[in-house]
């Protein structure tokens, strides 16, 4: 979402910490290029004179024209300013309530209401008994879609009744909510292709007669301009307690995140990274200022791999493979648990200093694609095959590579890459671990052939 951004304020940033000393010219030659990307990223005007006026006022201040690292400083007050525009960490929701608490979920058509009421669902079911209830009675099929949701997430869904109106649905879903002594009454209520009075009103009537601890506002991350011009509707007529955007996996340019939260004055709470029920998480304005300004998020990366990897099988496959045995069936079982992470896109993101390279890896093939082509490469053999890949003879890679429909040389290519990867486990076993190949790195010794530095470094991945 955020890859054009942080390419141009990286680029600006590169030509200020590069020198040792900094003017007031250099300083709005960077400013003037901040406030471009911004714009360009679909932020809205008055939001980027705003943050352009706080960051200006103080890099000219005297602690950083004096510091050791003046351009150093301009990029961590551009840090701190961004984690203000974003708002106060507030991913949290308010149950402060006479159960059922009731959390009104608003915005336009076509935003992800309904898949967000239930990923929010989903979020909460263990701590919180849960009724979904969909107040949309003019999409076709947008109630069953609901149902279905909930179903496979199994948290309950309020029953449908043909001919009822929002209102009588929002009663009786209260009705039910506190018969059935549930603890939160999430209200997906009908969304329009564009504000208009009609839907303005039924929602102020729906949060009078529900009175909602949350009131939260779905908005695609694509929207654009016209996000401050949404935000500010709803907010005005209804009352905007937090903000979810989804769809942050996409190509948009990241103005509404900017955007929203400073014309709302609503904390952002959640973010929709994906289409899937579990993508989904917390929003957290310091670690995306990082991911803005090519900084990474590591924090992040960790939380997702402690919560997807599965920590049993992960100890397996690592003590097969310190003891050499490292088979295609334990290199399956590695993509698999990379492609549980994420796309490698998002992945890299997160990483510091790699995601200025996401473009060149890509263009080398090296992404989503092949992760999922090595994945049906393996699957095409037999388990014996797995297991003892040396038996796998010509004839048999045909029928592989005909089996997984792609080339004999992408099977030759998957075997070679396993063949490194296992000479590398056989040789990190012999010298104890990871320890030991420390030490052989530290003597500027390269144990797979080759020295460590320079250009005679010859690793064979």
């Amino acid at each position: 979402m955020f890859d054009g951004l942080t390419d141009k304020l990286s680029a600006a940033f590169s030509k200020i910490t590069s020198r040792g000393v900094l003017n007031e010219k250099d300083i709005d030659e960077a400013m003037r290029e901040i406030r471009v990307a911004l714009l360009e990223a679909d932020v809205s005007l008055p939001v980027v004179r705003s943050f352009i006026a706080q960051v200006k006022e103080q890099a000219l201040g005297e602690k950083v024209v004096r510091s050791i690292q003046p351009g150093q400083m301009v990029v961590k007050i551009v840090h701190d300013e961004l984690v203000k525009l974003l708002g106060s960490d507030e991913s949290g929701l308010n149950f402060k309530a006479v159960p059922p608490a009731c959390v009104l979920m608003v915005g336009l058509q076509g935003s992800g209401k309904t898949t967000t009421s239930a990923k929010i669902a989903n979020l909460l079911k263990n701590k919180k008994k849960i009724l979904l209830a969909s107040l949309d009675i003019y999409r076709p099929a947008a109630q069953e879609q609901l149902a279905q949701l909930g179903a496979q997430i199994g948290v309950d869904t309020l029953p449908i009744v043909q001919g009822e109106k929002p209102e009588e649905i929002a009663r009786r879903a209260l009705k039910q909510g506190k018969s059935g002594s549930y603890d939160v009454i999430i209200l997906d209520t009908a969304g329009r292709l564009h504000i208009d009075e009609a839907l303005m009103d039924e929602v102020a009537r729906i949060k009078e007669i529900t009175n909602p601890t949350e009131v939260l506002l779905v908005a695609d991350s694509m929207i654009g301009q016209d996000a401050c011009n949404v935000a500010k509707e709803f907010n005005d007529k209804v009352g905007v307690t937090g903000i979810v955007l989804t769809r942050v996996d996409g190509s948009s340019r990241a103005g509404a995140a900017l955007s929203m939260r400073m014309i709302s004055g609503a904390p952002i709470k959640y973010l929709g990274t994906g289409e899937k029920i579990d993508e989904f998480e917390a929003f957290h304005p310091d670690r995306l200022a990082g991911r803005i300004l090519g900084q990474g998020d590591v924090v992040s990366l960790v939380e997702k791999t402690m919560e997807k990897i599965d920590r049993e099988e992960a100890e397996e496959v690592a003590k097969k493979m310190m003891k050499g045995k490292f088979d295609l069936e334990d290199m399956l079982t590695q993509l698999r648990q990379v492609q549980k992470l994420g796309s490698l896109g998002s992945l890299m993101g997160m990483i510091p200093g790699l995601s200025k390279f996401r473009a060149q890896i890509e263009e080398s093939g090296v992404g989503d694609n092949l992760i999922k082509k090595q994945e049906a490469i393996i699957l095409s053999m037999t388990k014996k095959e797995r297991r003892e890949p040396d038996i796998i003879k010509a004839s048999r890679k045909k029928r592989i590579a005909a089996g997984a429909g792609v080339e004999v040389h992408d099977v030759n290519k998957l075997l070679k890459s396993y063949e490194q990867m296992s000479t590398m486990m056989k040789r990190m076993g012999k010298l104890g671990g990871m320890k030991g190949l420390a030490a052989q790195m530290m003597m500027k010794k390269n144990p797979f052939g080759g020295f460590s530095g320079g250009k005679n470094n010859r690793f064979p991945f």
